[in-house]
């Protein structure tokens, strides 16, 4: 169990050490993970899995998430995946022998959702322009779409009058980069491990490929992919089926899209508490967990996804914090030299993956006898490598968040805290330039509106090590403090995976850690909390 941490400070500093204890306790009471659930994925299982318990509420679920305008999802590109999954599911579930029983959402309501879905979609589909790049979405979107024109195909050719304002087929997909994934599928080349989260869309080839199978029950990490692989085997496997009646009841009926993300959750919610000197003290077993989690390539998000090197740097660095370091020396295989890859065969970079391996190798550079001379130089050349990736306006953007304040505030905190001295303060100043000049009229910041997640990187910036004196600074965090609360789980879902979603630990986790900071600002002379000073500085010591 976590021990209570000790405070003498006001109501309000007391409120947000209570907060982390909870917070870090909650990491051991639920091991595989606290996620929103995601339309993409609860789509897939109403189309894939009828059988499995809750498909009633999950039809309903998707007919709650129904945007006014017909589609599902976030702004703009965001809304093509959930939207053509949603879609596909109740047109699937229109043309299905043995419809959903008592409870579930009459025809009519699922024709109506089903016909505005279609006009959406397609009218999204005819625009054209760039997804967004979020994973597999270049395969998702056209094996979607294959699926949707068969079904209104039977529709229209049963003369369905339910079918009468459907189009009859989507406009045209680009289907390249699904085409050549189903020729390998049908070799005997490799297949990379990472296309196994998607399985669900990657069609009958993908049925003869003996080398996927459950880890701990899960394929790829996802319960869509399970019941995809379940429905390709003559027989049931045991494990899978019990990893999806559990993760179905965990969650009530709709599904996230990665689940467990015990790893994931755990070393970026510690390293995000101690990084701002929060004593966050998880037991002895879970850090001894998380050192088991590190193999010879690191550590993977969940089971049956390959180690990546953005889990292995927050899992490296988490344990460094806690008094618990491990050589970084898995890193060595995602390093191309230029910049870490979050795995081999990456397509494109990622600012975070590279500002999370730079804290990694940053602190045994620092910390370590010969950490020195093995890391200094890649470090040096790391931080590098990202002050060149900033835009002009002075933010980063990266490919495994919506939102540039979460890549800003990576890049920011990793430069501020382990760039060689004077080689990252004028990106950094940029950076802060930038938060203070996109605060919002209501004091938060946020790509869409202002979010207590947003928000709370925007803090990270300001109060990060050296540029918190700057006059405009405690204003602007004064502002935004009525955007960070103790407690809160209404956090939209901004972080990239097949659906966007919310890793709802690691960003509460993020918001405690802001308004440690910003009460320390506000309010100094009554704020302390732990190892860290009066005003929340972080000296890189361990906690």
């Amino acid at each position: 169990m976590t021990a209570p941490i000790a405070t003498t400070s006001t109501p309000a500093v007391s409120a947000v050490a209570d907060a982390v204890s909870d917070l870090v306790a909650e990491l051991e009471r639920q091991p595989p993970g606290q996620v929103s659930p995601s339309v993409y994925e609860t789509g897939r299982l109403v189309a894939d899995a009828p059988w499995l318990t809750g498909h009633g509420r999950r039809l309903a679920y998707l007919l709650g998430q129904q945007g006014v305008d017909g589609a599902w999802g976030a702004a703009g590109g965001y809304a093509l995946v959930p939207t053509a999954s949603a879609v596909e599911a109740l047109l699937a579930e229109l043309v299905r022998a043995d419809p959903a029983g008592p409870g579930a959402p009459t025809r009519a309501d699922l024709v109506r959702a089903g016909t505005r879905g279609l006009l959406a979609l397609a009218g999204r589909l005819a625009a054209g322009g760039a997804m967004p790049d979020t994973p597999a979405a270049d395969l998702i979107v056209p094996a979607l779409a294959a699926r949707i024109d068969a079904h209104l195909t039977r529709l229209h050719h049963g003369d369905d009058a339910s079918a009468s304002e459907m189009p009859r087929a989507l406009p045209p997909v680009d289907r390249r980069r699904l085409n050549t994934v189903d020729a390998l599928l049908d070799t005997d080349r490799p297949v990379p491990d990472k296309l196994w989260h998607a399985y669900e869309v990657l069609g009958p080839a993908a049925a003869g490929r003996t080398e996927v199978s459950p880890v701990a029950g899960a394929v790829g990490a996802s319960p869509a992919a399970t019941a995809a692989w379940l429905g390709h085997r003559r027989s049931a496997d045991r494990s899978a089926r019990a990893y999806l009646d559990e993760v179905v009841s965990r969650h009530g009926g709709p599904v996230p899209c990665c689940t467990p993300i015990t790893v994931f959750e755990r070393s970026w919610t510690l390293a995000t508490l101690s990084r701002v000197g929060l004593p966050a003290r998880p037991s002895p077993e879970l850090i001894a967990e998380l050192v088991a989690a590190l193999g010879p390539r690191g550590a993977a998000t969940g089971p049956g996804l390959p180690a990546d090197a953005d889990t292995t740097s927050a899992t490296l660095y988490a344990l460094a914090r806690l008094g618990r370091p491990v050589d970084p020396v898995s890193l060595d295989h995602y390093d191309l030299g230029s910049h870490f890859c979050t795995w081999r065969g990456e397509d494109g970079h990622s600012v975070t993956t590279n500002a999370h391996v730079l804290e990694a190798l940053g602190w045994h550079s620092r910390h370590t006898g010969d950490g020195a001379t093995r890391y200094a130089p890649r470090v040096a050349a790391l931080a590098g490598w990202l002050c060149e990736r900033q835009q002009r306006d002075g933010h980063w953007a990266d490919r495994w968040h919506a939102s540039p304040y979460y890549a800003t505030c990576c890049v920011v905190l990793a430069l501020a805290r382990y760039a060689p001295p004077g080689t990252a303060t004028a990106c950094i100043d940029r950076a802060v330039d930038w938060v203070l000049a996109t605060q919002r009229a209501d004091g938060g910041w946020g790509r869409w509106s202002s979010t207590a997640e947003e928000t709370a990187y925007a803090v990270h910036i300001l109060l990060g090590p050296g540029h918190r004196d700057r006059p405009e600074v405690p204003s602007s965090v004064r502002r935004a403090l009525a955007h960070l609360p103790v407690e809160t789980t209404d956090h939209p879902p901004l972080w990239h995976d097949k659906d966007l979603y919310a890793p709802l630990l690691i960003v509460r986790a993020a918001v405690l850690a802001a308004r440690h900071l910003a009460l320390g600002v506000v309010a100094p002379s009554a704020y302390a909390v732990g190892v860290s000073d009066s005003r929340g500085h972080d000296h890189d010591r361990l906690s």
